[in-house]
C-alpha cells in the first residue's frame, strides 16, 4: 500500500466518524495513528465528553469485530480472555472465548477493576496473544485497545500502574466543545442519533496492508538523534522520578512516521516529532512528589522541546 492510499483511509475514516463527531479532528488524528501503529488508546475526561461516542465511531467506520467491556470491580480475568467448560454431550473440556479476541476492544472505565483484571491486559497488549491455563492463544490481528477513564473520581478506582500505561501509545483528553461546536451537536442529535446510520469505510485488509506499510517511511540519523534526545532528557529532569521507557521511544518514531504519512510527507521531520511528544510521552512521566500530573508532564515536555536543538539539515527538509 502506497503511503498516499494510507493519508486517503485516513481521511476516509475520518470524514465518516465526523458524520457523528463534532470537532476533534486532532483526537481523531490521533485514534487513526494509534490504529494504523498497531497502538493501544487511554482516553480521559470527565463523563458525557464522547469517549465511549468516539470509539463507537470508529468502530462501526471499520469492518472489524467489536467488543466492549464495561470494567468493575468485580470483573475476573476470566471475564476478559475466556474460559475451559466442561460439555457434558461431548465429554470433553471446550474453550469459550472471552470479549478480548476481537479486532477492536472498548475497555470502559479500565480503572475501576481491580489490579488483578488490569494486569490481564498487559499480555494482550503488547504480545497480541493470551496465555490460558498453561496454552498460549494468538489474538486477530489488527488487535487495538481503546481504554476510559474518568480523572475526577477517585472512590472505587484503581489507578493503571506504570505497565499498564506504558503499554498505550497515547493518553487523550477530549475537552469540552466550543460553543458553535456545542451548537452542532444539540442539532445533530436532537431528532436522530447518527450513530445507528453510520457504515464500514474500511475493511481488515485495508488497515492491515496500513499497518505493515507505514514503517517505511524514512527517517535520517539527525532525526532519530533528536528524537532520542527528547527522550533522555525526560530522564535527566529533577522532577521526574521515571522517565520515558524504550518502549516510549519507539512509540514515539512510530507515531511520527505515521504524522508524516497524514501530512503527505514519506520522511519525519523534528516537526512530526514534536506534534507526537506529548501524547506519546507525558503519560509515560512519574512526577516526584505527587501523584502522576498529566497537565505537569506537559509542561516537562514543552521545556524539553524548547531546549532541545532541531537538526540543522532536518530543518532544511522540513521547509
Amino acid at each position: 500500500m502506497s503511503f498516499n492510499a494510507i493519508k486517503q483511509l485516513a481521511e476516509q475514516v475520518k470524514i465518516n466518524i465526523g458524520r457523528v463527531i463534532i470537532g476533534k479532528e486532532d483526537v481523531v488524528d490521533l485514534l487513526l495513528i494509534g490504529l494504523i501503529t498497531s497502538g493501544h488508546v487511554l482516553l480521559e475526561d470527565v463523563p458525557g465528553t464522547g469517549k465511549t461516542l468516539l470509539a463507537k465511531s470508529l468502530s462501526k467506520s471499520l469492518d472489524l469485530t467489536f467488543r466492549r467491556i464495561q470494567f468493575t470491580p468485580d470483573l475476573l480475568p476470566s471475564d476478559l480472555s475466556g474460559i475451559h467448560f466442561y460439555n457434558q454431550k461431548l465429554s470433553e473440556f471446550e474453550f469459550r472465548a472471552g470479549p478480548l479476541f476481537t479486532n477492536l476492544l472498548l475497555a470502559d472505565e479500565i480503572n475501576r477493576a481491580t489490579p488483578r483484571t488490569q494486569s490481564s491486559l498487559l499480555e494482550c497488549m503488547e504480545e497480541r496473544q493470551i496465555s490460558i491455563d498453561g496454552e498460549t492463544k494468538l489474538l486477530s490481528r489488527p488487535f487495538m485497545v481503546i481504554a476510559t477513564q474518568n480523572p475526577i473520581e477517585n472512590q472505587g478506582t484503581f489507578p493503571l500502574p506504570e505497565a499498564q500505561l506504558d503499554r498505550f501509545l497515547f493518553k487523550i483528553k477530549m475537552g469540552y466543545p466550543t460553543t458553535e461546536e456545542g451548537l452542532q451537536l444539540l442539532k445533530r442529535f436532537k431528532s436522530n442519533d447518527p450513530l445507528a446510520e453510520l457504515g464500514p469505510v474500511a475493511g481488515i485488509d485495508l488497515i492491515q496492508q496500513a499497518q505493515q506499510a507505514y514503517s517505511a517511511v524514512k527517517v535520517t540519523d539527525d532525526v532519530l538523534h533528536y528524537l532520542l534526545q527528547i527522550v533522555e532528557h525526560t530522564r535527566k529532569r529533577d522532577e521526574v522520578a521515571v522517565g520515558v521507557s524504550p518502549r516510549g521511544s519507539q512509540a514515539l518514531l512510530r507515531a511520527s512516521q505515521v504524522h508524516a504519512i497524514l501530512r503527505g510527507r514519506d520522511f519525519v521531520t523534528p516537526d512530526d516529532i514534536k506534534a507526537m511528544a506529548k501524547p506519546v510521552l507525558a503519560h509515560r512521566l512519574a512526577i516526584r512528589g505527587m501523584q502522576r500530573g498529566v497537565n505537569q508532564a506537559d509542561l516537562i515536555i514543552d521545556d524539553i522541546i524548547r531546549m532541545t536543538a532541531v537538526p540543522a539539515e532536518a530543518g532544511v527538509a522540513a521547509q
